[in-house]
């Protein structure tokens, strides 16, 4: 994720380059028995924190097709390394499975795995 800047609260917050969305999954063939997604940052980056952000999962078909989202709520405190874990699951298909991370409502860096047999 490259640098960028947001406006919460009156105030300009300022995230330099060195941040990184992670996207862990775990499982076999279609079932995810755990997934989580984070934010991580590393030297000057890690000083900010996040605020109004939020991640959220988003499986699509073999033809990349969305068929579901698992929004996740929007934080407003501050947050050095934003996380979220999403519950086991079976996926109806096979195809894709992604983490995407806002601020402010705007997407700022989006990580995929491709789910197969």
């Amino acid at each position: 994720m490259g640098s960028f800047s947001y406006s919460f609260n009156g105030f300009t917050v300022k995230i330099p380059n060195g941040c990184f969305l992670t996207h862990t999954i775990k499982g076999s063939k279609r079932k995810i028995t755990n997934q989580f997604a984070g934010v991580d940052c590393a030297g000057l980056a890690a000083l900010p924190k996040f605020y109004n952000w939020r991640i959220d999962f988003a499986y699509a078909d073999t033809n990349g097709k969305t068929y579901k989202t698992s929004r996740g709520k929007t934080h407003t405190t501050g947050d050095h390394n934003p996380l979220r874990h999403n519950a086991p699951q079976t996926l109806p298909k096979y195809g894709k499975a992604c983490a995407k991370f806002y601020t402010n409502g705007k997407l700022r860096a989006t990580q995929c795995h491709y789910i197969t047999g």
